[in-house]
């Protein structure tokens, strides 16, 4: 059985980051801050030898992805692509707004006002389907929809990725915890994804294995 190492690392921070406002599908672009996360996680896989590197097709992504693989002359070379599979989960209505309203918003369904409460309560799947729920134009993923594309994109990486090799895969925050709650939920304790951060994933064709999650202090 094939297996190979995808380290996915959550983009710099964001000009929209910053001023907590909502981004999944909307794009802003990286801070001097979000610059200096891209360089501290390509200096830490510098050593990792990288059969190519991926992103989702949102700005921050590519320019992160573009930053950290600088921090290696042998990586200037590596072929890049941009798959849309791994973008940010979709808020609709909610792109844009500011973080701690959108959670008072969606909710006041559930009689619950922040987002610790819900996501604690909750949990990331059913949170994504009150978002659904409470968008009023109806274009935010609910759940289904969220790891309907995500799936493609796993097969993506797995139909171009061969035994034993290494790539980078650079995606977003709530992507990126999504993925380690659902295959290692005991490694998610609640703590948002770092800007920049880490996480090592170990695939295989009908598995993804989690060795770390959220880690900005990586050494390769």
């Amino acid at each position: 059985m094939k297996k190979f190492t995808a380290y996915f690392v959550r983009h710099g921070q964001t000009m929209l980051n910053h001023y907590n406002k909502v981004q999944g599908w909307v794009d802003s672009p990286l801070t001097e801050k979000g610059r200096a996360d891209a360089v501290r996680a390509g200096k830490q896989l510098s050593n990792v030898k990288l059969a190519a590197a991926y992103s989702s097709d949102s700005g921050r992504t590519i320019e992160t992805s573009r930053l950290a693989l600088r921090q290696n002359q042998d990586n200037v070379n590596i072929v890049s692509y941009q798959y849309p599979e791994f973008r940010e989960q979709c808020f609709g209505y909610f792109e844009g707004n500011d973080g701690n309203q959108m959670w008072q918003f969606v909710g006041a369904q559930v009689n619950l006002t922040s987002e610790s409460d819900i996501l604690g309560k909750y949990g990331l799947e059913r949170a994504r389907d009150l978002i659904r729920k409470a968008d009023l134009y109806e274009d935010a993923e609910d759940d289904a929809m969220f790891w309907k594309r995500l799936d493609r994109g796993f097969d993506k990486l797995r139909a171009n990725t061969k035994d034993g090799e290494s790539v980078l895969v650079v995606s977003h925050g709530m992507t990126i915890r999504s993925i380690v709650d659902r295959f290692a939920p005991e490694l998610d304790e609640g703590i948002p994804t770092i800007n920049g951060s880490i996480t090592k994933l170990e695939i295989t064709d009908d598995d993804v294995h989690v060795d770390f999650f959220n880690r900005i202090d990586f050494q390769s």
